[in-house]
Formats: C-alpha cells, structure tokens, sequence
C-alpha cells in the first residue's frame, strides 16, 4: 500500500542563501512559520497521545534522575501510526534538511517525541552524535513543537558555532555534561542562544552542535516531535561506545560497517532529481 503524504508536508519552503550560511556558521537555525499551525496542532493530537500511551516511564518526577525528568520520550513513533508516519516522511522538512547540509538527499536515521511534564527538570548540556554510529557529521535533527514553546516551557537551546568544538563529545546527557559542557563553553565564548518557538516554527540542528533546553515551570505540558535526517549516502561506522553499539541493533539493523545505511527503517525522504 502506498503511502499518501498530505500535501502541506510536501510543499517547498523558501530557504535562502542566508539561511544556509548561518546554519553553516552557527550550526543550528530557528526558521519561522515552516509548517501551518492548525496543521501541527492536529498531528500533535495524534504524536502525543501515542506518546503518552507508549511511554514505559511510571516513576513519579521527584524519583527519577535528571535524564529522565527531562522529558517522556517515544522513539519510532513513525512505525506505530500510519498519520505519523506521514508526518515524519513529510518532504518539507526533509528538503530543508538536505540543503542546509548540502547533500542531495536524506534518509530517516530515526523519530523521537519528547513530552516535558509540566515540573519536568533541564535537559542538560550534550551533542546528539555522540550516541550515533555514523561517519560524518551530515546528520541534523528537526526540533518540532506541538504547540507555542515560550520560555518558561524550556525551549531547545543552543551553542552557536559549537558544532567544530572537540571538548564534551564523549559526554552523554547528564549532571557530568551540564556542568562541563556549559562551563566550557562560556569560557570558550560560544553564545548561547534561546528564544521562544511560536506553533509552526521549526529549529534544525547539527549532530555535533551543543545545546540544552531549561525546565518546564509552566502548568501545561511541553509537547515535541523530532526526526533525526541523516545524508542519504550516509555510512555505517563501527561503534566507538555501547551506546552506539545499541543504535546500531535498534535504527538500522542489518547495516554494515563501512556501508551505506539503507535498510527499511532508514527510508529515502528527500531525495534531488539529477
């Protein structure tokens, strides 16, 4: 059975050069307006109710480390629903993806849905790759909210041009990676940037860029999607950490090392006509 895309995930966004060349240098961009809002608000309906349905977390906030009280989180929500898996195959933002990394083409390393509670705690310091076998840094992962994001819900945050700095890349998300990642980069004088998201915005961000997001001190819950692009020719390299070993089983069984990642959980989403 073929898949049927709704069109307003498959209609072009106006992406300009300076776009492009502040991804480049800043390795991340908050675009506005990519995606219509009462269209968002209804796929949201969809993602967070599988979210909250799938979750396996049952430990109240107040006993559970600081990863966890950062958000519920669902992987793959794509291969549960079929209205979702419309929405994370969407070209828009696949599109967009592949030409602010410059590749002719990307692939779906995986999906994520992050629900922050309201009290949900900080998600620290980290940069993504460090948990992904891959290897390049052709990887970018849309931010997508559900709803408006203002401040005090936690927006993702990031360190602009922190996408070349070598310190931290062997940290996962943690107390350690907060306070280590977010020292060194203010004393390394990497801004950090935050600001709200209104419905219908949309950040990308590289897989080695540093960023966070702050607590959710809001009553109402803070409700995410996230597809995770990686460039369609994109290798397999061999693990450098269990975490990755785990990546490897669960996002792209069956690849081999030294190889191009093709298989069915890794789906072409954009690709440029020659």
């Amino acid at each position: 059975m073929t898949l049927v895309l709704d069109p307003d995930l498959d209609r072009p966004f106006d992406l300009k050069s300076e776009h492009i060349r502040q991804f480049e240098r800043d390795g991340f961009i908050h675009l506005k307006s990519v995606l219509p809002p009462d269209l968002l608000a209804d796929y949201g309906r969809e993602i967070t109710s599988l979210t909250i349905a799938l979750n396996t977390q049952t430990k109240p906030l107040e006993e559970r480390t600081t990863y966890d009280r950062a958000f519920l989180q669902v992987m793959n929500l794509w291969e549960q629903s079929e209205r979702v898996k419309s929405f994370v195959l969407g070209k828009t933002l696949g599109r967009i993806a592949a030409e602010l990394m410059g590749v002719r083409g990307v692939r779906l390393y995986h999906d994520q849905s992050l629900y922050k509670e309201p009290g949900g705690g900080i998600t620290p310091a980290h940069a993504d790759q460090y948990y992904w076998p891959l290897s390049t840094d052709r990887t970018v992962t849309a931010w997508i909210p559900l709803q408006d994001v203002p401040t005090e819900m936690g927006p993702l945050s990031f360190y602009a041009g922190s996408q070349h700095e070598a310190f931290g890349r062997d940290l996962g998300i943690s107390d350690e990676s907060e306070a280590a990642i977010t020292a060194m980069m203010e004393s390394r004088g990497f801004p950090f940037v935050q600001s709200p998201f209104d419905l219908g915005d949309v950040s990308f961000h590289l897989g080695w860029t540093f960023h966070k997001a702050g607590p959710n001190v809001s009553v109402q819950p803070r409700s995410v999607m996230t597809v995770i692009y990686m460039d369609v020719d994109m290798v397999l390299k061999k693990p450098t950490n269990d975490i990755q070993k785990g990546d490897w089983a669960q996002w792209c069984p069956n690849a081999r090392i030294g190889e191009i990642i093709q298989t069915p959980k890794n789906p072409v989403i954009f690709e440029r006509v020659a």
